[in-house]
């Protein structure tokens, strides 16, 4: 059922189904009023109902989970920090294939962040929208990457007061440097509800478990702002790695991270640690060929989103192209690309529901998408309108599923 129209009863039939855990084969889903009714062997179907059959080549998917959503669409969130303006980025994303996404605040003036907890009760309404990430302002002048150094401090009460109404309107994520903030500030935080992570940071290894123990729970796009692993220092990478009390997101997009240390962070902490994350910017479902963020231009190059002095800001990523990269770059399983990309977020944020998974009683957040990208979405069993789903990164790898 396209968008708008009410929730009907159908069936999806695939040769291959990713169903949040596992790889099945040829598998049909049951849905009715938004919700899975069941998910079955091929041939399966109840008799009567309609039955979309997906071509051979194609797989379905739960919905995509994006715990770093910048902008999308042509907007972005620093810029207007509204519902008007998550609906935007949510729709651009949706049609993508991503179904429940965290809009993502990077460092800025209180007051954006003020305009955003003022419209969090309505943003949560809207189709795609499961909680908000915040990543700065607590962060580190050495590793601040795009984000603006004016606006970087160390939490004040009145900070803390204004973090802490967030949690009431949905799960929350928040990204600091742990040398920047006083001790208790993460269990704080944790005791208020957001989940913490750890980045933009010059942290020892030894400051990183510190900040586990206080209850940080990842790092936020692993390698990128970040200490790094060294012959005598393991730094936050390392601790990353090696602690299992800790998840990553990684932006696989061929540009931020190696795919040979997308690889071995896999081997290291598994799919069940490991997600991947778009950092997407507005250029993401636009025609756009940049943005300005803070007063300073940046552009797109072959997939490259820069500032004059070439520092990265964010990406033109998909979560759908982030799966094709990490299996068509990085050598990833196709299972294991796509658990990063659903479950495992999913799980991490604790969203429920079903988000994630396809599985019976759960939301009917399914994506179909093979070598010619994304073919079909459906949110809550509505088909959504993809064909004007914007330019994709020329960089995304092909797989054969």
């Amino acid at each position: 059922m396209r968008d708008g129209g009410e929730p009907q009863r159908f069936a999806i039939s695939a040769q291959r189904l990713f169903d949040g855990d596992a790889m099945r084969g040829p598998s049909i889903v049951d849905i009715a009023d938004g919700r899975i009714l069941s998910v079955g062997s091929a041939g399966s179907a109840s008799a009567g109902i309609p039955v979309v059959t997906l071509p051979d080549d194609v797989v379905l998917a739960p919905g995509f989970v994006d715990l770093q959503v910048n902008g999308g669409g042509g907007v972005l969130l620093n810029d207007a920090p509204d519902a008007s303006t998550i609906a935007g980025i949510a729709a651009a994303h949706l049609r993508h294939g991503t179904t429940a996404l965290l809009p993502t605040l990077i460092t800025d003036a209180p007051v954006k962040m003020e305009r955003l907890l003022a419209c969090a009760r309505d943003a949560m309404l809207l189709p795609g929208v499961v909680g908000f990430h915040l990543e700065g302002p607590f962060i580190s002048q050495a590793r601040r990457g795009i984000h603006p150094a004016a606006h970087i401090r160390a939490p004040a009460p009145e900070d803390l007061e204004l973090l802490g109404s967030f949690p009431a309107f949905g799960p929350c994520l928040a990204t600091l440097a742990p040398e920047c903030v006083p001790s208790g500030t993460i269990r704080w935080l944790a005791g208020a509800g957001f989940r913490v992570a750890l980045g933009h940071s010059e942290a020892t290894a030894a400051a990183v478990s510190a900040a586990a123990d206080e209850g940080a729970s990842s790092v936020t796009h692993l390698f990128n702002a970040m200490s790094q692993m060294s012959v005598r220092a393991a730094g936050m990478v390392g601790a990353a790695l090696s602690d299992d009390r800790l998840h990553a997101g990684v932006i696989c997009d061929g540009l931020h991270v190696d795919p040979a240390n997308i690889r071995a962070a896999w081997r290291a902490m598994g799919p069940q640690r490991l997600f991947l994350v778009s950092d997407a910017m507005p250029t993401v479902g636009s025609d756009a060929g940049g943005f300005t963020l803070h007063g300073r231009e940046i552009r797109l190059d072959n997939g490259r989103l820069t500032d004059a002095r070439g520092t990265l800001a964010g990406a033109h990523l998909t979560m759908a192209e982030a799966v094709r990269n990490a299996v068509g770059l990085a050598g990833l399983p196709l299972a294991d690309a796509l658990r990063m990309a659903t479950a495992t977020p999913a799980d991490y944020m604790g969203l429920g529901d079903g988000i994630g998974r396809i599985r019976a009683g759960g939301r009917a957040d399914i994506v179909a998408f093979g070598d010619a990208g994304v073919v079909a979405v459906w949110k809550a069993g509505r088909e959504v309108e993809i064909r004007a789903a914007g330019a994709i990164a020329a960089h995304a790898a092909p797989f054969a599923v």
